[in-house]
């Protein structure tokens, strides 16, 4: 359950942009990866008011999975006929279905597991999932093929069919009745009457509008310097990602939640640095750095935060606190950073789809791409072309850098919960 979960998201959402770029389509990248952020804003209502209360949370699974996976079939033939407004419709109307199921897949996994330490072991099969997903997807070819989008939809259908084989899961609030206060997390927003946690829901909220830069245009950045399995090359990042989890608790005590935080902060600093600085001269190993990055840039912010928020909140509201912190940051934060993101990427557009026009895509075998994943050969392209297009990616990516950067001193700078800290610090004792 948990591997294709997380098989079918990272099947289109890692190279979507891509393959936007590849069908003269790039104007259509914000709206199209904006979509996600509002059916993660939407999703908690559904959660609260139905799911929760009155279907077996594994056949609510199943339904939305299997309506979900037949909307992404609908993709490759909305990109044919360059119907980019409709297919960020059907992306929205995919997410609005899938979104809900994180938070199911969860309930399901917690209530047939005896133990809860069990459950990492668990996630973890949706982080290689995603891998799986980028690993497949640059190994066929498919890194610019809207055929993205029928895997992720097959892959959808199948994990809907699997999921009504599940372990019976009975809605977790069922008979409960309908309390709008807890719908819309009351309870969790009169946290914020405590100033460090104001300050780390709405930095956290800030620092989302850079990593919305990464999502979006790293594939379309990439094969620009010469990466050809870009799907491949970016699941170093979920590889990373699965190392540094494996580290988070160790500094968690040893450097607690504001160092944390500040260096996951920093480390998005440092990747748009190196994706900024490394643009004139296409220098493939600032590109990895920064793709490798994310395992740092994601845990130690997004699982300290999570971490922080359980700390934080009475265990009466941790659950309605912990979907503060994803209302904020995966829903306002990211839909503001695609749409800024978007406005910005107007400046370069065409310098980047001439570009993109100039590079004829190559074609290889499934364990070939394997290697490509770490190896990039510059494009011969027209040296102006290329000079215009770099030089235009110079200057979209330093602006997240520093963006990030004055969210992470504003934090540094702001945030003080050093009885949390000493708190945290010394639980496991």
């Amino acid at each position: 359950m948990m591997f294709l979960q997380f098989f079918v998201w990272g099947a289109w959402f890692t190279t979507l942009g891509t393959v936007l770029t590849a069908q003269d389509m790039s104007g259509v990248i914000g709206a199209a990866y904006g979509a996600v952020p509002k059916a993660a804003i939407i999703a908690p209502l559904f959660l609260g008011l139905i799911a929760d209360r009155f279907f077996n949370c594994e056949k609510t699974m199943g339904i939305l999975h299997l309506v979900g996976g037949a909307l992404l079939f609908a993709g490759p033939s909305l990109i044919a006929n360059k119907q980019g407004d409709t297919l960020s419709y059907i992306i929205l109307a995919n997410m609005l279905c899938y979104m809900p199921t994180l938070g199911l897949s969860n309930t399901v996994a917690f209530t047939n597991i005896k133990d809860r330490n069990e459950f990492p072991a668990l996630r973890v099969w949706g982080t290689i999932g995603w891998i799986v997903a980028g690993l497949v997807v640059g190994g066929l070819g498919m890194s610019s093929s809207p055929k993205i989008f029928t895997m992720a939809g097959a892959a959808g259908v199948l994990l809907g069919l699997l999921c009504f084989a599940l372990p019976k899961t009975p809605p977790p609030s069922r008979d409960k009745p309908i309390n709008i206060g807890t719908l819309f997390m009351v309870d969790a927003l009169k946290l914020m009457t405590s100033i460090p946690f104001f300050v780390f829901i709405i930095c956290s909220a800030l620092v989302c509008i850079p990593l919305a830069y990464y999502y979006a245009y790293t594939a379309v950045y990439l094969p620009q310097i010469g990466f050809q399995a870009t799907a491949s090359t970016m699941a170093l990042g979920q590889i990373s990602e699965i190392f540094f989890m494996l580290l988070v608790p160790f500094f968690f005590r040893k450097l607690g939640v504001k160092i944390m935080i500040l260096v996951g902060m920093l480390a998005w600093v440092a990747r748009y640095a190196l994706f900024a600085m490394g643009a004139p001269d296409q220098v493939v190993w600032m590109m990895l750095a920064g793709v490798i990055l994310h395992g740092i840039c994601y845990d130690f912010f997004f699982v300290t935060g999570f971490m922080y928020t359980d700390n934080k909140a009475p265990k009466e509201v941790r659950g309605q606190a912990q979907a503060l912190l994803v209302f904020f940051t995966q829903g306002v934060g990211m839909y503001f950073g695609y749409w800024i993101a978007g406005s910005k990427f107007e400046a370069l557009v065409q310098q980047s789809d001439a570009m993109s026009a100039a590079i004829e895509t190559p074609t290889f075998g499934f364990w070939e791409s394997f290697g490509k994943m770490f190896l990039a050969q510059k494009p011969e392209v027209d040296a102006s072309i290329t000079q215009a297009a770099m030089e235009g990616w110079k200057t979209f990516w330093m602006f997240p850098c520093f963006m990030a950067l004055v969210i992470a001193v504003v934090f540094a700078i702001t945030f003080w919960d050093k009885y949390k800290e000493e708190d945290a610090n010394t639980s496991d004792h």
